[in-house]
């Protein structure tokens, strides 16, 4: 018996995809390898540039509050450059002065019915009525100047100690 090398690259390979030669199949799986081995490398070398970059930031003060500060800022800056942010605020203009305008026009009905209530006759004979009223129990009071009256002597004016 003779000895044969064994190559075990063969024996974990699969069956060549169809359409492919032994030796095309061999370049493609070198290629494969050469790529993977670049990615590693560009893995380190990335690593490599951040730590960099880091020390470098530390060096100058900056810190991941100024990074998320400047990022937040150019986002910001992005989203009001968009055009769904102007047709939004376009919207919410148009909504408010929609809004102040019907609001104004509340104010106005309002005032003109309070206005128009204050002149009905209905509601001046209530004003009369509470006019009565006030001057009994109050006009009795304000107008005393005896001096045996419990509101004081005739010449200081009575104090109003009513809790209203």
């Amino acid at each position: 018996m003779t000895d044969v090398p064994v190559d075990n690259t063969a024996s974990a390979r699969t069956s060549a995809p169809e359409g492919l030669t032994d030796a095309e199949e061999e370049e493609l799986r070198s290629e494969l390898a050469k790529v993977e081995e670049e990615i590693g490398t560009l893995r380190q070398v990335l690593a490599a540039k951040e730590r960099h970059c880091g020390e470098l930031k530390r060096k100058l003060g900056l810190t991941t509050f100024d990074g998320l500060k400047q990022n937040l800022s150019k986002s910001w800056h992005d989203v009001q450059g968009s055009n769904a942010y102007k047709k939004t605020q376009e919207t919410l203009s148009q909504a408010g002065q929609k809004t102040s305008a019907a609001l104004s026009n509340v104010g106005s009905v309002i005032s003109r019915k309070l206005g128009d209530m204050r002149n009905s006759t209905t509601f001046k004979s209530f004003e009369d009525r509470v006019g009565t009223i006030k001057s009994k129990v109050v006009g009795g009071r304000e107008n005393s100047t005896d001096p045996q009256s419990p509101t004081g002597s005739g010449d200081k004016p009575p104090q109003d100690n009513a809790p209203f």
